[in-house]
């Protein structure tokens, strides 16, 4: 027996190298520390208005069968997806949201040392399992409010990345490039590299902002989720579409069962009434419209937006902008904001319903006064 190793785990270099922080904090946690439940909650990009009422009536029918896993291939759901977007079910992968497909499409091909190109300032998820696989991030800075699709791409090709992320619609300003913006960047990624294409807002853009899916392409992979748009973040689960042969490779690292069987019924019944989505895009349109005329009024400038939330210029500091939010927090009113400067002097607010709104647009104007 070897005495010589002290008690407890060993880890790996690279592990015990990593700080012990998370992402983001999530609401239930300030609530926590706060002692009360939000009164509005509009931080977290959530959809409010919830699921299709037929996705969870087909959640509760299954509840009796769900001492079963679900499938391993999620077979039904990747058929729907398949039949509606014209492509083979082996183009899809479904995990556990994107946040999960991120994981692993990472550990597919990254390793220690391994660049990856990103914007200064985007989803930070991925800077999280960049960072767990030793890999090296290498930053771009966004274009006024915009990610910079060919700025990613020249520098993936200046670098030797072998991971582009690119989020259209962005988050966190909510700013959206067209199509043929992203085909050009699609086009000119050098081979050796792939491109990640987060679409995880993208059935809040406007139409025809979405290329058409080439999965002959083996340098793309395109990611959503039904945590958004489809009112399902609840439950996680998420599709990456994508050349068959790199498809094919999230088998051998996936967690196959990973995703529960009421997920996957849920997202099917979901997917499934179109009618009810459209619905849900109107109400966050609306809300959007509400939330900009609320900023102006109070003298934020609102980022034209094309996801659930609107980003504002709080036409100060960072200092301000953390200000205030916190003095929101304190009021019951759960909003987030960017974490890289310059965006820092900003405010997010998701789209809520009409009485969060009112919420919102009651606290924001005392709040403003009380930190200036």
């Amino acid at each position: 027996m070897n005495n010589s190793y002290p008690k407890g785990p060993r880890y790996t270099d690279l592990v015990a190298s990593l700080p012990g922080t998370v992402p983001f904090v999530d609401p239930e946690t300030q609530e926590r520390g706060l002692g009360a439940v939000f009164k509005a909650r509009l931080g977290a990009n959530e959809n409010v208005f919830g699921p299709s009422p037929k996705a969870v009536a087909a959640m509760q029918a299954a509840d009796a069968d769900l001492w079963m896993y679900g499938t391993a291939d999620s077979f039904d759901l990747k058929n729907a997806l398949a039949a509606r977007y014209g492509i083979a079910t082996e183009n899809i992968v479904v995990g556990e949201g994107i946040d999960g497909l991120l994981g692993y499409l990472v550990r597919l091909l990254v390793t220690q040392g391994d660049r990856v190109v990103t914007s200064h300032g985007a989803y930070p998820t991925l800077n999280y399992h960049v960072a767990a696989y030793g890999g090296a991030l290498v930053t771009v800075p966004f274009n006024g409010n915009y990610e910079d699709p060919a700025a990613l791409v020249a520098k993936a090709a200046e670098v030797g990345a072998k991971l582009i992320y690119l989020a259209n619609p962005d988050n966190p300003m909510g700013t959206v490039h067209d199509a043929a913006t992203i085909q050009t960047a699609i086009e000119a990624v050098p081979n050796g590299s792939v491109l990640l294409l987060d679409e995880a807002y993208v059935e809040f853009a406007p139409i025809g902002t979405a290329v058409p899916f080439d999965t002959s392409d083996p340098r793309v992979i395109r990611m959503r989720t039904f945590s958004k748009a489809y009112g399902l973040a609840g439950v996680r689960v998420g599709y990456a579409i994508g050349h068959q042969g790199l498809i094919k490779s999230f088998d051998k690292i996936r967690n196959h069962f990973g995703l529960g069987r009421s997920g996957q019924i849920g997202a099917l019944a979901a997917f499934e009434d179109q009618d009810y989505l459209a619905e849900v895009l109107a109400k966050v349109a609306d809300a959007r419209d509400r939330i900009a005329r609320i900023a102006t009024d109070n003298g934020l400038k609102p980022i034209p937006s094309a996801t659930n939330f609107v980003t504002m210029n709080c036409g100060r500091d960072a200092d301000f902008a953390a200000a205030l939010v916190d003095d929101l927090t304190d009021r019951g009113v759960f909003i987030r904001r960017p974490f890289v400067a310059p965006y820092t002097r900003c405010i997010r607010v998701s789209a809520g319903r009409m009485q969060d709104l009112d919420v919102f647009e009651a606290a924001l104007p005392i709040a403003l006064k009380a930190i200036i």
